[in-house]
């Protein structure tokens, strides 16, 4: 890739509003991310319409800080609150998430050690094409081996919420891959923690890796729809990763 082609690709990465660009095709002949690492998939649905799309930043609950703190106060997000790491650059959304579950169990691996070992190259220290959500449950595996890595997809909003209420138990960590789109009106994909979810509120905490945006809170809904939406490149809706380490 030469400077000319490089600057120009990250020059429409931030018109796509600061997210990871669409993650890569994943190998259709499996469902499988590695030998112990379930799949859990349904159909694809068509992306939802986004014209006249209310920005999550307008609701007042958003990174409203009496809600944050209290968010930051459960048990696992006080876990992730002692070292945020936030993506180096844009494209590395999938490995500064993986980077941030490890801190939260205790480990010092950077985003920058993430992918090694793992087959998965960068150019220039940069990923292209992004991960899919089936490609970064690979990288999972590999980091936090033995451990059980599992990838839900169509999930609907009572089978999501009790994913939800699970996030705040100390021996799972959750990853979503979602649209910025339906949330924000604009934006690409991008994968991020769920640090916690405050129930009596139906919030969850979104701990998101772009500095840009930072933490904020959102009503399950909303980040539902951006989860059932179709990867362009892999053909599959984007969705939940769940580590039990």
């Amino acid at each position: 890739m030469n400077g000319r082609l490089s600057s120009a690709w990250l020059l429409a990465l931030a018109l796509l509003g600061g997210s990871c660009p669409p993650a890569r095709a994943a190998d259709s002949s499996s469902n499988s991310v590695e030998a112990s690492a379930a799949v859990l998939s349904s159909p694809a649905v068509s992306a939802p319409a986004l014209r006249g799309t209310a920005s999550v930043q307008a609701a007042p609950y958003w990174q409203d800080k009496l809600l944050l703190d209290k968010a930051w106060a459960l048990p696992v997000a006080s876990r992730y609150k002692t070292h945020i790491e936030f993506q180096h650059n844009l494209t590395f959304c999938g490995p500064s998430s993986i980077a941030n579950v490890g801190h939260s169990l205790g480990s010092t691996l950077d985003q920058r050690a993430v992918l090694e070992d793992t087959g998965v190259s960068t150019t220039l220290g940069y990923l292209p094409s992004g991960l899919t959500l089936d490609e970064l449950a690979g990288v999972a595996q590999r980091r936090f081996a033995p451990g059980h890595v599992t990838v839900w997809r169509g999930l609907s909003l009572d089978a999501f919420r009790q994913h939800l209420r699970q996030a705040n138990e100390l021996g799972r960590r959750y990853i979503v891959n979602f649209s910025r789109a339906p949330l924000f009106g604009q934006g690409g994909g991008h994968h991020s923690p769920i640090a916690g979810y405050l129930a009596a509120q139906d919030l969850v905490l979104v701990l998101d890796v772009n500095q840009s945006f930072g933490p904020w809170l959102v009503k399950p809904e909303r980040l539902l729809e951006a989860m059932n939406t179709v990867d362009s490149q892999s053909g599959k809706l984007r969705g939940l990763l769940l580590i039990e380490p």
